[in-house]
């Protein structure tokens, strides 16, 4: 038996164009389900392989089956909020919401049609962006903190008038302070500049930083940050996050920009 698994809501395309990327099962052609001015982004799966019970157990055992499926999950939504070059506002939905029949997804449909209404028109002109942040010579940033910070440079030259024997318990006592600073140090700078890109867009969150099985990198990830942005205004969002990174390689961070994204960061109510 087959069901349809529903990737994300737009509003209807008069002409629609075809998927390159094959469905969720990596059997089934992408195609849409029209609702009023709305169409909703699906492909055929089997309910056997594909009803919550199955993708739970699948989630316990086979994480790598997850990855993949997300990964087209990703796809799909991706290739439909493009067309001719531009972007087109949508509505990006979980992964693995699966309907047994179309009905139930009309069902679906009309009961959320005026909060969809609602977000698209909350999204027209508007891009996601994100922004990631990682510190990536941490020599290089304890050092400029040691350079400007006046308590860690008293305590030096406290130091440095010892004893070679106290010298050693103090200079613990100057790790543990080097450390409170730095910390200190890096929440400013991450706030600093999360604040500082908002003046070019209309909405902006923190997201949760990755760890570094998830980014495949050996920095450590101090920001992850997700900006909605008026198209109008991308360019000297982009201008601005490259003056910044010029500005954050100094102190030993690097920051990276990219989109557009699929709004999930700004399609709740």
């Amino acid at each position: 038996m087959e069901g349809l698994y529903l990737y994300c809501v737009r509003k209807r395309i008069d002409i629609p164009f075809p998927f390159s990327t094959k469905g969720i099962d990596e059997k089934h052609e992408i195609r849409t389900f029209t609702y009023q001015d709305l169409e909703a982004v699906v492909s055929e799966v089997s309910l056997e392989d594909f009803d919550s019970e199955a993708i739970q157990i699948k989630a316990q055992n086979d994480l790598n089956w997850i990855k993949e499926k997300a990964l087209i999950h990703e796809k799909v939504i991706e290739e439909a909020m493009r067309k001719d070059g531009k972007i087109l506002n949508l509505i990006p939905m979980k992964f693995g919401m699966i309907f047994k029949e179309e009905r139930s997804l009309k069902k679906a449909l009309d009961e959320s049609y005026e909060r969809f209404k609602a977000i698209l028109k909350r999204l027209e002109g508007k891009q996601e962006w994100s922004i990631k942040v990682y510190l990536v010579d941490i020599k290089k940033f304890e050092q400029g903190i040691k350079e400007e910070n006046e308590k860690i440079q008293e305590k030096e030259k406290e130091i440095a008038s010892l004893p070679e024997g106290m010298a050693f318990f103090m200079e613990e006592e100057l790790k543990e302070v080097v450390s409170q600073v730095t910390d200190e140090e890096l929440n400013n700078i991450v706030d600093t500049l999360f604040e500082s890109l908002k003046k070019h867009t209309s909405n902006s969150v923190k997201n949760k930083t990755l760890g570094k099985e998830l980014t495949g990198r050996k920095e450590r990830m101090v920001l992850n940050a997700s900006y909605l942005i008026p198209e109008e205004k991308i360019r000297d969002f982009k201008k601005e996050t490259e003056y910044l990174n010029q500005i954050m390689q100094t102190k030993g961070f690097s920051l990276e920009y990219s989109g557009p994204w699929p709004a999930y960061n700004f399609t709740s109510d």
